[in-house]
């Protein structure tokens, strides 16, 4: 397998737009490239998949068990000719003291060669140090190139080149210079999503192209060639014993698309077949049998959501009448009643009792650890639920008579003690959960909504709303 990763020196160095690049080139130079991001993160992924031209699957130590990144590295890789991780943050940042959960430790879990990407601004001679001391924090560690960012122009670019040679052993496989059309627009929560940009298609292409004419591609090729043998598990057997037997609705528009793909993966593992709809174009919900929201930015998008009164009756209406619903963050928000943002206030679904307020710094933001309550609809209490949250909304005036699955240990959730809001057969948190972290959600997701369906007879199931 080649493969390689790309960190950066710290954050805010670009890696972003250096990675998009490279996959874009690569894949217009012919090569299957495999994308994975490090950590939990939703809206880098999906540029790294229109640049790839195929799904990027997260890989984050803190969540997910060696065995577990392994079998994601392994699912994610089929079919490629090299697999490009791109790191969070800087080479060494992480949470943990000893950096077991850093991008450097995944890079010596997986043998990956480092292509260490340095935004170059302002620097000349100090360049040498930083990479000499990024050489010596581990010599486990192999920085086997870098790219060169934001460089001034030609004079820059050469006195940085000569410097590295002279002071250093690491090749320079690149130098990008400082360019309007390599920026990507950002909001509160990093890049804006694709989904969101009209001409993200064409931005990628021109991104690629910058990219791949500053970057020696055959010398990265060859970086990810270098990288020594890997064993990984056996490719893991679906475990479908037939086909899909429910349907199960997943809204996906421009104002909701956070899924993880081995999310998506699980819940059709475990018997369902998934059925995409827009909750700001389609008048009412498809026949299912279940549904999902994920996450997203519903605030950009509140007056049309509010708008389309159809759609937002229905999923109220199926809800009301026993519809499994699993919702998270963005999700959550347009389940409640209304949301509050830039002075304006738009309604909802109103399945959960309760209204969003959208603050100017996040309420809650990280990792958090949660267990399971008597109320969590879903069979299997687990005592130690492991995700992940970032958000700049509250809820607040909830029904003080309102039922949570969760008991918040570490993060905030809904009111720092509590997350998860339980309403008929909804489940709606302001926590992210990965199948592969160890949540297994898809398959109790797809369990309940197999029982609930069983439970309800013919009459019962309201037909007329598109939910069968």
């Amino acid at each position: 397998m080649d493969r390689l990763l790309l960190s950066a020196a710290h954050k805010s160095s670009g890696k972003t737009t250096v990675s998009v690049g490279l996959c874009a080139a690569l894949a217009a130079d012919g090569r299957a490239v495999a994308p994975f991001k490090k950590g939990p993160d939703y809206i880098d992924p999906m540029w790294l998949e229109r640049a790839a031209g195929r799904p990027c699957f997260n890989l984050d130590a803190y969540l997910m068990t060696d065995a577990a990144l392994a079998r994601c590295l392994h699912r994610g890789a089929r079919g490629a000719d090299l697999v490009l991780v791109e790191g969070n943050k800087g080479l060494y940042d992480g949470l943990s003291l000893d950096g077991s959960n850093s991008n450097a430790a995944l890079a010596r879990r997986f043998g990956l060669p480092v292509l260490l990407i340095i935004d170059a601004r302002g620097m000349t001679r100090g360049i040498a140090p930083l990479i000499l001391g990024y050489q010596a924090f581990d010599r486990e560690l192999r920085i086997g190139g870098v790219i060169l960012n934001r460089v001034g122009g030609p004079r820059h670019e050469a006195k940085l080149r000569a410097v590295i040679e002279h002071y250093t052993d690491v090749p320079v496989l690149g130098a990008v210079a400082e360019d309007r059309r390599l920026s990507m627009t950002e909001r509160h929560l990093g890049l804006m999503p694709c989904a969101e940009v009209d001409d993200a298609d064409a931005r990628v292409r021109s991104i690629g192209h910058i990219v791949g004419a500053q970057v020696d591609l055959r010398r990265v090729c060859e970086l990810a060639a270098s990288a020594p043998p890997l064993n990984l598990p056996p490719r893991a057997v679906r475990r479908t014993l037939g086909p899909a037997d429910v349907r199960i609705g997943i809204a996906r528009d421009r104002a909701f698309g956070f899924y993880y793909p081995d999310d998506l993966v699980a819940l059709q593992d475990a018997g369902a077949e998934l059925v995409p709809f827009d909750t700001l174009h389609d008048r009412a919900l498809p026949a299912i049998d279940g549904l999902v929201i994920g996450g997203g930015f519903p605030e950009t998008a509140m007056l049309e959501l509010e708008a389309n009164a159809g759609m937002r009756q229905s999923i109220r209406l199926a809800i009301e009448a026993g519809l499994p619903t699993y919702a998270e963050c963005g999700g959550l928000m347009y389940l409640a009643r209304s949301v509050r943002w830039q002075g304006r206030v738009a309604q909802m679904v109103g399945a959960i009792p309760g209204d969003v307020v959208m603050h100017e710094r996040p309420v809650g933001r990280g990792y958090v650890h949660l267990e399971e309550t008597a109320a969590m609809p879903w069979r299997g209490r687990v005592s130690d639920l492991r995700g992940h949250e970032f958000h700049h909304s509250s809820l607040v005036g909830l029904d003080p008579g309102v039922e949570f699955a969760y008991r918040v240990k570490r993060g905030h959730g809904i009111d720092g003690e509590r997350d998860g809001v339980v309403v008929h057969n909804l489940l709606a948190s302001y926590a992210h959960l990965r199948d592969a972290a160890g949540a297994r959600w898809g398959g109790r997701f797809v369990e309940f909504v197999r029982r609930q369906r069983a439970g309800r007879a013919p009459a019962q199931r309201p037909a007329a709303l598109g939910v069968r």
